[in-house]
């Protein structure tokens, strides 16, 4: 495991590039920062400023140098790197409150948008006028969209949103693509018809809640959803690391592991990870030690002796590094201590006793 702290702000989002060699992530307010890996450290390289309100979502292209940002200005910037300058693109939403999270789809000819407005915004280029346009998901949405995931036919969109909801639609968009085919969440999918994180495959779908339930469906078996009920602090986001096997975290400041058994139809918690006290202490500065203190408003310095796991306040954010959502080898946190993680799953199963990913 590596930790890198980056600032004294919270990192409210982040996205990597196909590489993994650069990451952009938000301090907690208007602007965009672009990390480049130099050895061992991390190097600023870019800044984007465009927004007029704290960025709340950010997506990285999968297969070229795009960036997608949205924020609570309500609007979203499509950023292309262009002669080493980043050049942003104003994409209306039509939205009258916040966006919230944004999304592009694995093919990258269109990304979604979550907003306070009880919508989701799917954006795609016009090639004639040459600019974005989007269409609504209006209905039966009836509160803030929190999170969003695409499956990878390109066309379905799973939404998690604050009416205790998790849905999935159809986001098929004629201009851009072809007729999809049949998946196991359905057949006829015209756009914005109801069927938050697929599993690589697609066929399953996860989300979490703010009660420390995580739930697991299974496309082909509609109206079945397994659940367990943790103990862990509320969960604030959760990701796939291999077909049967989840990761979670939240306000707790570590991640978590959930086994899932798709014959027997269980969920099971696998277990806390993160690595032992002495470890996250060894090699700590005095300076970093402060920055800690201060991230948590503490005068206490006991209080961080106590608070044994890496990130030393809420995780906001897990992303895939290695290995894609079938067989995860490494995979990224960010949280509210302005702190980044990188996990390694095998160290991770060797260095804790009973933990099986499956």
């Amino acid at each position: 495991m590596a930790y890198h702290s980056f600032l004294l702000e919270p990192i409210s989002c982040h996205a990597w590039n196909k590489d993994r060699s650069q990451i952009a992530l938000c301090p907690n307010n208007h602007d965009v920062h672009i990390y480049k890996k130099d050895g061992t450290k991390w190097t600023k390289i870019h800044e984007l400023k465009e927004h007029n309100g704290q960025v709340t979502g950010i997506d990285w292209a999968p297969d070229s140098n795009r960036i997608v940002t949205c924020g609570a200005d309500r609007n979203a910037y499509v950023w292309t790197l262009k002669e080493g300058t980043w050049k942003p693109t104003l994409v209306i939403l039509r939205i009258n409150r916040a966006a919230r999270c944004v999304k592009w789809s694995p093919r990258e000819n269109k990304f979604a948008v979550g907003s306070g407005s009880r919508l989701i915004s799917i954006c795609y280029f016009e090639q004639e006028n040459d600019w974005w346009v989007c269409k609504h998901i209006k209905k039966p949405i009836r509160s803030t969209i929190l999170s969003l995931d695409w499956h990878p036919n390109n066309v379905l969109l799973a939404a998690g949103s604050c009416d205790f909801k998790c849905r999935v639609f159809s986001a098929y968009i004629k201009e851009v693509e072809e007729k999809p085919g049949p998946t196991p969440w359905g057949s006829k999918m015209p756009f914005g018809e109801m069927f938050v994180c697929f599993s690589h495959s697609g066929n399953r779908l996860a989300w979490t809640s703010h009660d420390s339930t995580v739930c697991v469906a299974e496309g082909g078996k509609r109206g079945t959803v397994n659940s367990l009920s943790s103990e862990t602090l509320p969960l604030l986001c959760v990701t796939f690391i291999t077909e049967n096997s989840l990761v979670a975290a939240g306000h707790d400041c570590y991640p978590v592991l959930f086994v899932y058994d798709g014959a027997k139809g269980s969920l099971t918690f696998g277990g806390k990870l993160d690595i032992p006290k002495q470890a996250a202490q060894k090699g700590i500065s005095a300076r970093e030690r402060f920055q800690n203190l201060d991230r948590r408003a503490s005068e206490n310095q006991n209080a961080e002796q106590h608070l044994n796991s890496l990130h030393k306040n809420s995780i906001s954010q897990i992303s895939v590094l290695e290995g894609g959502r079938n067989q995860c080898s490494k995979f990224c946190t960010t949280g509210m201590d302005g702190g980044m993680s990188i996990w390694d799953v095998k160290t991770l199963e060797s260095a804790m006793k009973n933990l099986k990913i499956v």
